[in-house]
């Protein structure tokens, strides 16, 4: 078995053409292929379901038979384990791969094999000596085809031949200086899978995060990170092309819950790292938030407005003007990831996250535990006086809830299992409650901004956000009452 690192980026066809001029590869010879790929599963998709892609290469005369794990890749950065051996196509002999369960899986499953889907690209590789490593440059140009439906395929990657990860980035950023070169996350494999079973382009939701008790903080904050990186970029498809809400909303979470993380972590982290991308990410986060906002405003706070004053004739400007700046915040997000500085953060966070190395050795427990308490004796404080509370401190308090609950979440592989799921439960609950409360206070400056004089809308969400401020000491209450998990 071997381990792939390698880095993908995309790229249009007109930036394909320049690269064999950047400068890097002037004094290396190209070599050229055409590699035809034909992938396998069952017809369950049982190896898909597992992560695991196996392929017979058509690699001029040769042919190859190739096992991958699908690990995420994050950042454009993908760690896969890779076996691979020369074959007879059509026969499946799976004695090269070293991990038993894996093969003795791949061995019962071989005579349900059939082709879901192809790829056939014609590739151009570069062999570049850069810093201490080998790496090769590979320009895949060619389609993933399935049941009649096809894809284009253009796009670099770039695999560690020998060496360290962080020339990877280095030979990136100096191709980012001439090409527009964009991370991405979606192998071949992926892609296919997703045309052979013709998915449509779905809001992606944070998975939990892998933690075991073995890590220092500073791998179970990679994991994390990265994960909160996957979780935004397999969203940004969605800001670009659809109207769906849920987008921008699972944007804005990705980057809050990476910008916690960043927090959270602060003690083990270098104090340069902590202060360049804590804040590097507020320009996009913000531009999610105020479309968020109006998302929020015209499909959950007007809704019932509407019902309550049917004919009232500050409705329809009401809800014109929202759209239009519903629409202006939208215009702004798909401006900021057009911008060329936007793919070179990705690149530059993913390669400072792996270049990060333990400052403060701890045990992750510790760590975990003196955090969480930490978090939870400053959401206390503020829960236990909230009758005295006012709007800003009571504001204050919702963001500390939502670091505790993002904090139980990022550790919850190590906490006690019995204890957190009530626990969650009501804190989840709380923060809908402090939610809803910041909607109506945000309904208000909306209101107040578009309509100007106070009227019988004005009136309305006034009594409503009094409501929910009543209604939050019985949401308080259940959540004191919980015992907080431990490691």
């Amino acid at each position: 078995m071997s381990t792939e690192i390698e880095l993908k980026l995309q790229l249009t066809p007109k930036m394909a053409k320049k690269l064999a001029s950047h400068p890097l590869l002037a004094n290396i010879a190209p070599q050229k292929q055409r590699l035809l790929n034909t992938y396998y599963d069952t017809p369950k998709l049982e190896l898909h379901a597992r992560r695991i892609a196996m392929r017979f290469r058509k690699k001029g005369w040769q042919w190859l038979l190739t096992v991958k794990s699908a690990e995420p890749a994050s950042g454009g950065l993908a760690m896969r384990s890779e076996w691979e051996t020369q074959a007879t196509p059509g026969v499946f002999d799976f004695s090269h791969v070293d991990n038993d369960e894996l093969r003795h899986f791949l061995e019962q499953a071989s005579e349900q094999l059939e082709p879901v889907f192809t790829t056939d690209f014609r590739r151009q590789i570069w062999l570049v000596p850069f810093g201490e490593s080998l790496i090769e440059l590979a320009v895949d140009r060619g389609t993933i085809e399935s049941r009649g439906k096809s894809t284009p395929i253009c796009e670099i990657e770039l695999e560690l031949l020998s060496g360290k990860v962080e020339d990877i980035f280095g030979l990136t950023r100096l191709l980012q200086e001439k090409l527009d070169l964009h991370p991405a996350i979606a192998s071949k494999a992926e892609r296919g899978y997703k045309l052979f079973l013709d998915e449509p382009l779905l809001p992606f939701k944070a998975k939990p995060a892998t933690l075991s008790p073995e890590l220092t903080p500073i791998e179970a904050f990679r994991s994390i990170t990265l994960g909160c990186l996957e979780h935004f970029q397999r969203n940004e498809c969605g800001l670009l092309s659809s109207n769906d809400p849920e987008f921008v909303h699972q944007a804005r979470v990705a980057l809050r819950r990476l910008r916690s993380a960043i927090k959270l972590f602060a003690p083990v982290l270098p104090s340069e790292f902590v202060t360049a991308y804590g804040q590097t990410w507020q320009t996009l986060a913000s531009a999610l938030g105020d479309a968020r906002n109006w998302d929020v405003f015209l499909t959950e706070t007007l809704p019932p407005i509407q019902a309550a004053f049917p004919n009232n004739r500050d409705l329809r400007r009401l809800k014109n003007a929202a759209r239009q700046r519903a629409k202006g915040a939208r215009q702004a997000i798909t401006g900021l990831l057009a911008t060329r500085e936007y793919p070179r953060l990705l690149i530059e966070f993913t390669a400072a996250i792996y270049a990060l190395g333990d400052i403060l050795p701890v045990p992750l427990i510790e760590f975990a535990n003196q955090r969480i308490g930490t978090r939870t004796k400053s959401a206390r404080k503020l829960a236990l006086n909230h009758a005295t509370l006012g709007a800003a401190e009571r504001h204050r308090m919702r963001i500390c809830f939502k670091k505790l609950r993002y904090s139980l979440e990022f550790f919850q592989p190590l906490l006690a299992g019995k204890r957190l799921i009530p626990y969650l439960a009501a804190l989840a609950k709380l923060q809908d409650e402090l939610g809803l409360i910041n909607d109506h206070i945000t309904a208000e400056a909306i209101i107040n901004e578009l309509l100007g004089k106070p009227g019988p809308i004005h009136g309305w969400v006034a009594g409503r956000h009094e409501l929910l401020v009543n209604e939050l000491a019985g949401a308080l209450e259940i959540w004191l009452a919980q015992r907080l998990p431990d490691c």
